[in-house]
């Protein structure tokens, strides 16, 4: 690759083999170089593709304003996400979790300590991403000496699964409101506390997460003939579940003037019917 332009000695601006402008980022490997100089491409951590003027402006003031060593955490976080989760996230979460650490680094500096109050939600709804958050302290921990509290592991994991749906943090504030408001649905109806260990409580967590990316863009699921007639075995053998389940429609209508079909009833008594499933029928 050849310099197109220096942007500081751990940043240049070349063009990859499709004859794309790229943005690359590695300690030195601008270091002594000049424009049309080659580039040692060992050195080359992180390359950024910009899809337009705007992304491509955030990723230079990123890179001017904000040490090089926080880019290479994030590259280092994102890729235990990757490589542990098989996570697919967008590449916007390299900016936006950059300038978080960044930030959270600042803040310690200056001895200010802010507390995550997604922290339990975080944990107990997302516990993936609470632990590349927890890796990401460990990194920051090797990287700067410096350990900061959990509540920053919540904050990390909160820009992954922000990233994970290709949302807005905002996004994911209202995501999380809406599982808190199905899960006490059926906290309260069957009067339990959930076994948040559970594979099954994992298992409706994850769907009340895609139930509301379909909720937020208002798609409609189709059912058919088979699945209409598994409705009907499961809802006279699980009838308490079944029931709930008509009461996160009845709430979901109403809060959100969103029509649950027979197919989202059918998936939400199953999970529901599964996380009760030790609760004898007749209560």
């Amino acid at each position: 690759m050849i310099i197109k332009k220096k942007l500081n000695n751990n940043a240049i601006i070349t063009k990859n083999n499709q004859n794309q402008e790229i943005i690359v980022v590695g300690k030195g490997i601008g270091y002594g170089k000049d424009t049309n100089n080659l580039i040692d491409e060992n050195k080359i951590y992180k390359t950024f593709v910009p899809e337009n003027k705007g992304e491509k402006k955030r990723i230079l003031d990123m890179i001017s304003q904000i040490p090089v060593q926080y880019i290479e955490i994030s590259e280092k976080i994102i890729s235990y996400a990757r490589r542990k989760y098989e996570l697919i996230l967008n590449e916007s979460v390299y900016i936006a979790l950059t300038d978080h650490i960044s930030s959270s680094l600042d803040r310690y500096h200056e001895g200010i300590f802010l507390r995550n109050k997604f922290q339990w939600e975080i944990k107990h709804f997302y516990p993936n991403e609470f632990d590349i958050g927890l890796k990401g302290l460990e990194i920051i921990k090797e990287e700067c000496g410096i350990e900061l509290k959990e509540d920053e592991a919540g904050f990390i994991g909160m820009h992954i699964v922000s990233s994970e749906v290709g949302q807005s943090m905002d996004d994911f504030y209202v995501m999380t409101r809406f599982i808190q408001q199905m899960t006490n649905i059926v906290k309260y109806h069957f009067s339990i506390e959930f076994d948040e260990e559970s594979l099954d409580y994992y298992r409706f967590i994850t769907h009340l997460k895609f139930f509301w990316h379909r909720i937020s863009r208002n798609r409609e699921n189709t059912m058919g003939s088979l699945e209409n007639e598994i409705l009907e075995v499961i809802k006279n053998k699980r009838v308490n579940a079944y029931l709930c389940a008509l009461k996160i429609k009845q709430f979901i209508e109403e809060k959100y003037k969103y029509e649950l079909g027979n197919e989202e009833i059918l998936y939400l008594t199953i999970h529901i019917s599964r996380i009760t499933k030790n609760i004898p029928e007749e209560e």
